[in-house]
């Protein structure tokens, strides 16, 4: 049927001015909450396409750079000072020519002069010069040959005699250098410190390493300042010399235990890859009994499909080990290293359970890719290098399980799953917070479990009362806020709390475990090794999750936006009990999540009824409907405090008298 234009006008005016005068109703007006905001359509930061899809996996045009290194290095004990040598063989697989190449010179952190120095007085105690770089060549035929390069704080410019051809070109660059290692005085990273067997080195960010070149930005060239890193995947192989009464632990496989290790050590490892429990390697007698250097030995070690590589060494280390099942029937080895101080079942002769028991458990999510997992105690205390994590020789307990599983857990993000942690620290530390929470619930029944109690925020209650309160700090940075510019008052309640809560309301609240596991495991797989961004991560999960959640994106990430559910009323359906009961419930804040309503009868019993956010596309408020014919004692809102709700005094209602 036709209607003409002229004779819609009449009942289009009628219609506009009823919907004009019912918003301007006082109930209408009092609520915040806007409709068209919340749902309003939501243009990602990074636009799909051919190299990365709408549905947020690597496009067939998708291309990544590949770095491979030659590493030789030497540390001295004494002097404290690490020198080397590294070859690295860089591919372009980018369809541009490059005449330059970008490094990262992390040791430069440490100088007086660095920009980390104006970003955070602590790193200005202890300071060293930084990296002292002795030559950068490149390969030319048979001959290596000088090249122009320029430092500038962390960052290293090389200038290629030709451009670099795109789409398979390769440049075999030498660098040597030296740097002073920093003790422990700056905590963290990478450092050393005694003990009373002898001092541990935790060597980290050691040698000059590429900046990634990628589709969006080309060069990514950020300061190193306090957040982490973006690095490009390859092979590493890497030698340490050190005094020969050393024991050194590296990222990756040993490839001359024989060279390196006694009798029993090698045996005792042999041991351990069948052990389903800890093998002691090293005891404590045998370093009390170890005696002075009589020379040096080289330890060489090789690693796969990584964009990192770390290390510790010590004439102090107890070592123990077992075995680590995976799926498929594969097997890894659990290691841990730590001073003779540290032992004991309450601390460190418990590490190897623990991160046995957290790569078994991750890798659920995903098969740990690496044939060892190391814990190193010593001077760097909390944090994660691919294959290798240090903590806190003092750690014991609760946090020493904590702490253990949380770096290894750092494995999944941002080591197999590349994010730039440079930007987006919530996506490598909030996702590993995620896993780690059933991990805490999975480990012997929840011993130290669960890891959801109050360390975030100053109230008691569950989790999401927790969350609450820092959502309503409207001083508090959006999630998606570049990682420097978060103050270190909201970091860990923003980029570790706050983004893996969300990953915890989207697995168990929104999407629920049938959607979510698969659409996680899936963007692990098709991003392994890659380097994702946060638009890839929002496509993935609406594509294979089944959902849009342009409204949860929009509310969580991008903005800081609250959370406020009101039941306003309860009333008996047509004033009889006989025919159930109205609940009136409000949506008050910007952000929408779906929820539960509960009513309590006077028998004890109770009925549920799911709230979608879909609810809150057009409207604020809406009446919900329960049959039934007892007496109602209340009517409640998110009953289980599941959601950060911002008011709780306004959940609940009760029948008027």
């Amino acid at each position: 049927m036709t209607v003409s234009m002229r004779a819609l006008l009449p009942l289009l005016s009628g219609a506009l001015i009823a919907g004009s005068a019912a918003a301007q109703t006082p109930a209408a007006s009092s609520n915040p909450y806007d409709p068209l905001k919340t749902f309003a359509p939501l243009t990602l930061p990074d636009p799909a396409g051919t190299i990365r899809t709408g549905a947020g996996t690597p496009g067939p045009a998708f291309w990544q750079n590949r770095v491979d290194y030659s590493i030789e290095a030497r540390l001295d004990p004494t002097a404290k000072t690490l020198g080397g040598q590294e070859v690295v063989t860089y591919t372009n697989n980018s369809p541009d020519a490059l005449d330059i190449l970008w490094f990262q010179m992390d040791q430069n952190l440490y100088r007086t002069d660095s920009r980390a120095g104006g970003f955070s007085a602590r790193r200005r105690a202890g300071s060293t010069d930084g990296y002292v770089v002795e030559a950068v060549e490149v390969k030319s035929g048979r001959n290596w040959v000088a090249v122009p390069h320029l430092i500038d704080d962390t960052r290293m410019r090389v200038t290629l005699p030709a451009p670099l051809a795109p789409s398979g070109g390769k440049v075999e660059v030498r660098v040597r250098y030296h740097y002073t290692v920093p003790s422990d005085d700056f905590g963290g990273r990478t450092g050393w410190l005694t003990t009373p067997n002898g001092d541990i080195f935790s060597i980290a960010q050691w040698y000059p390493r590429l900046q990634v070149y990628d589709d969006l930005r080309g060069w990514d060239t950020l300061p190193y300042l306090a957040n982490e890193f973006y690095l490009e995947y390859g092979a590493f192989d890497y030698a340490i010399t050190v005094p020969d009464d050393m024991i050194v632990a590296g990222s990756g496989a040993l490839t001359n235990p024989a060279e390196v290790l006694s009798s029993d050590q090698r045996a005792r490892l042999a041991q351990a890859q069948s052990s389903p429990t800890t093998v002691v390697i090293r005891t404590p007698e045998e370093v009390a009994a170890a005696t002075a250097p009589t020379g040096e030995k080289t330890w060489r070690f090789h690693m796969d499909h990584t964009r990192d590589v770390a290390f510790s060494a010590s004439r102090a280390f107890v070592w123990d080990a077992a075995r680590i099942d995976l799926p498929g029937g594969k097997t890894a080895l659990a290691q841990s290293v730590y001073p003779v101080e540290s032992v004991g079942q309450d601390k460190w002769s418990r590490s190897t359970e623990y991160l046995k028991h957290a790569v078994e458990t991750f890798s659920g999510w995903y098969p740990y890719p690496w044939p060892n997992a190391i814990n190193v105690a010593g001077p760097a205390s909390g944090m994660e290098y691919p294959g290798i994590v240090f903590d806190g020789i003092e750690d014991a307990g609760k946090t020493l399980f904590w702490i253990t599983a949380h770096e290894i857990g750092h494995s999944w993000f941002p080591m197999i799953v590349g994010f730039d942690e440079r930007r987006h620290a919530w996506m490598d530390e909030g996702f590993n917070t995620f896993i780690d929470v059933y991990e805490s619930d999975a480990f012997q029944n929840g011993v130290y479990g669960p890891k959801r109690d109050g360390e975030y925020a100053p109230r008691d209650g569950t989790p999401a009362d927790q969350m609450a309160v820092i959502m309503d700090d409207q001083a508090a940075p959006a999630i998606m806020t570049r990682a420097d510019a978060i103050q270190e008052k909201y970091r860990h309640p923003i980029t570790y709390f706050k983004s893996a809560f969300g990953l915890t309301l989207l697995r168990e609240d929104i999407l629920g475990p049938d959607r979510f596991d698969p659409a996680f495991r899936k963007f692990i797989a098709d991003w392994a090794y890659k380097h994702p961004q946060p638009s890839d991560f929002f496509r993935a999960m609406e594509s294979a999750g089944g959902e849009d959640l342009s409204w949860f994106w929009n509310g969580w990430y991008l903005n800081n936006w609250r959370n406020d559910l009101a039941v306003t009323s309860v009333a008996y359906t047509g004033g009889d009990k006989a025919k159930g009961v109205d609940v009136t419930l409000e949506n008050r804040d910007q952000l929408v999540l779906p929820a539960t309503l509960r009513v309590a009868w006077a028998d004890g019993t109770h009925a549920d009824l799911r709230v979608p956010v879909e609810t809150w596309m057009q409207r604020g408020s809406h009446v919900f409907h329960f049959d039934g014919t007892a007496e109602v004692t209340s009517a409640t809102v998110d009953p289980d405090h599941r959601l950060p709700d911002r008011d709780r005094s306004n959940n609940e209602g009760k029948p008027a008298a």
